[in-house]
């Protein structure tokens, strides 16, 4: 995965709060062993603390102490995400924005951005407290991508991933396309409070899966808008597997064969490893949202 070396890139669409201390109470959802809980529970790659019972309330977002903001200071070009892990994230922000405001154009229809919050330990939003442990989110509450980039570690280490450029994109890509959902309200589907294989938050999740196969489809050919260049010059065989490798270890099945011992579909809130592998394959090799009907 290779970006442009002379694009600029927009800090703007990324928030750095790492290092920071979060004023108000204390997030219901621990590290260690609770962390591991949370995550068998199924709120992974998903959307609010809230949905799951893993707020305790607070949404003020203001830090108390100074913000680090390394990646305003940092990540100024395209050879900064080629070269930096925060860096690759704001450019990944950065295409997968640029996508979706020219295919919601496209469909004369207006795509509101949404940043990221780059965390450390805990945050409070509009959908409540949440600690490191539950993973990276979507809230639509407020309408922003929160993320630990130590996760990246756990996707390999805890999970099993293969890891790599593209496995850090795909996670991104898919907390967008819940910001997709929201915005064009599909999102509220699966907060119905059932589980299960067939259950509307699995299809919302695998929606959002899919949603990540498309940008992927178009990331090397959609322009930005700083350059009129693609971001994003190049995606590879192997990246692509990175990918799959990713959406498979964190499947409902996978998790809870790892953590639990055994896999009982009746909880399952985000779909299997061969689920979330297909519906991603689905997007990245039609290219089109229309194919992501999940609900179907």
């Amino acid at each position: 995965m290779q970006f442009d070396d002379d694009a600029d890139l927009d800090t703007s669409e990324v928030k750095d709060v790492r290092g920071s201390r979060i004023p108000g109470g204390r997030a219901t959802v621990g590290g260690g062993i609770a962390g591991v809980i949370a995550l068998v529970l199924g709120l992974l790659f998903g959307v609010g603390p809230d949905q799951l019972g893993l707020s305790s309330g607070g949404s003020d977002t203001t830090a108390t102490a100074s913000s680090a903001a390394q990646v305003e200071q940092n990540c100024r070009t395209g050879q900064d995400a080629n070269t930096k892990d925060d860096c690759r994230i704001v450019a990944v922000v950065n295409s997968v924005q640029d996508y979706w405001k020219q295919e919601f154009a496209r469909r004369d229809a207006t795509y509101g951005n949404a940043r990221t919050v780059l965390f450390t330990d805990r945050i409070n939003t509009a959908c409540g407290s949440a600690t490191s442990a539950v993973g990276p989110f979507y809230c639509p509450g407020d309408r922003q991508v929160y993320l630990d980039l130590g996760f990246f570690d756990e996707l390999r280490t805890k999970f099993g991933s293969s890891g790599g450029p593209f496995a850090q994109a795909y996670v991104v890509a898919h907390e967008y396309g819940h910001h997709i959902q929201n915005q064009t309200g599909t999102l509220a589907r699966s907060q119905d409070g059932r589980t299960g294989e067939n259950s509307n938050a699995v299809k919302v999740e695998l929606q959002a899966d899919c949603y990540a196969g498309v940008w992927a489809h178009h990331a090397t050919t959609t322009p930005d808008e700083s350059t009129g260049r693609p971001l994003i010059t190049e995606l590879t065989r192997a990246d692509i597997r990175d990918g799959l490798d990713a959406a498979a270890s964190v499947g409902d099945d996978r998790i809870q064969e790892r953590f639990q011992g055994r896999v009982t579909p009746e909880s399952w809130t985000h779909g299997s490893a061969a689920q979330r592998q297909e519906w991603f394959t689905n997007g990245f090799r039609s290219g089109d949202m229309a194919g992501c009907d999940t609900f179907r």
